[in-house]
């Protein structure tokens, strides 16, 4: 899996955030370790880094507690989860279930996980009519071809690839997964790293830690950096790697972006690694979608079914969910966001 989301983290205030950047990413990109504050942040706890590798990123993991062993214990189990979901739903793996779905068109007693991963597809395939579909995986590997030779594929080769895209072709149970058509495929990019990073939550709350921020490509957090101050993650400006477009001050809910920036087949992009399933194309009215949501899995996989759905229908939806807010930003710049997102973004008037 390749990461989708382009959000910097900040352990500091806005300014912090805005100026700091490039060391939080130096700190990460030490994967494998696990650093701490020289002196304690929130009484006498100190705050724990960890870096590790996984979904085609480094991951990172930040924790307050006074305990050094068990701050360390809580890390590299919240790795440990969000590897072994990495494991799981990698299309590029061969010993990835997934994998295996695409090459064979179905296995017998599919993992508990991907099981429940599966069936949150579904449910939000529902929920936006159609926009989220994991079935796009032909879609991508025609423009990737295509890309391969420095083209677009033809309006014959989209058209094939379209008709092998359908997510209710997708059988989905405890006993069997299974294509109903030949050549379909799935990618689970949109919605495993959701998944992993609730899995790495949990796992890190069972240590007994209660202030904590984690990025699996996907953002979670519960508790505060301090007494006094929320940890803080940074929405990517799209059209600018340098700049952002906002800051959110994390309220325990998961936040995850998708852009049409992070891959793109044409540099205007017009084309790029997200898909509508009707047009078998790229939806042509965002640059990026940030979701906050109460889990990692739903945010993840908002975000990617609103940038399909286009503003109007992405606004109206969001409108009937409990406890989702969205941060729209179309290809001209223009910002749309939720009065819930308003409340928790430091620059948004």
């Amino acid at each position: 899996m390749r990461r989708r989301t382009f959000i910097s983290a900040a352990l500091g205030g806005l300014g912090g955030l805005l100026a700091g950047g490039a060391g939080w990413y130096a700190t990460r990109a030490q994967s494998g370790t696990i650093t701490r504050s020289s002196v304690p942040v929130a009484g006498n706890q100190k705050l724990y880094t960890g870096a590790d590798l996984a979904f085609g990123t480094t991951m990172a993991i930040h924790v307050l507690h006074h305990d050094a062993i068990k701050a360390e214990l809580a890390i590299e189990d919240a790795f440990h989860q969000a590897r072994n979901i990495d494991r799981l739903m990698s299309i590029y793996s061969e010993a990835s279930q997934v994998f295996q779905l695409n090459r064979d068109g179905g296995f017998n007693r599919p993992d508990p996980h991907l099981l429940t991963v599966l069936k949150e597809t579904q449910r939000l395939s529902v929920l936006s009519g159609g926009a989220f579909d994991i079935t796009v995986q032909p879609l991508w590997l025609a423009f990737t071809q295509a890309a391969a030779m420095q083209s677009l594929p033809s309006e014959q080769e989209r058209l094939r690839a379209q008709s092998r895209v359908n997510w209710a072709d997708l059988v989905v149970s405890e006993q069997q997964l299974y294509f109903k058509k030949p050549g379909m495929s799935i990618t689970l990019n949109g919605i495993a790293q959701g998944y992993a990073v609730d899995l790495a939550l949990a796992a890190v709350q069972s240590h007994g830690i209660t202030h904590a921020l984690l990025d699996t490509g996907e953002f979670i957090s519960t508790g505060k950096k301090t007494a006094n101050q929320a940890w803080t993650v940074g929405v990517q400006d799209p059209r600018n790697l340098a700049e952002l477009t906002t800051a959110l001050h994390m309220d325990g809910r998961s936040v995850a972006t998708s852009g049409d920036y992070e891959t793109t087949f044409t540099p205007d992009f017009v084309h790029n690694h997200i898909f509508d399933p009707v047009t078998g194309d790229s939806p042509p009215e965002l640059a990026s979608v940030t979701v906050a949501a109460p889990t990692g899995l739903l945010a993840d996989g908002l975000s990617t079914a609103l940038f399909v759905m286009g503003h109007q229908k992405a606004m109206q939806l969001v409108a009937r969910l409990d406890h989702v807010d969205v941060l729209l930003v179309d290809k001209k710049g223009r910002i749309t966001a939720s009065p819930g997102m308003r409340k928790i973004a430091t620059t948004l008037a």
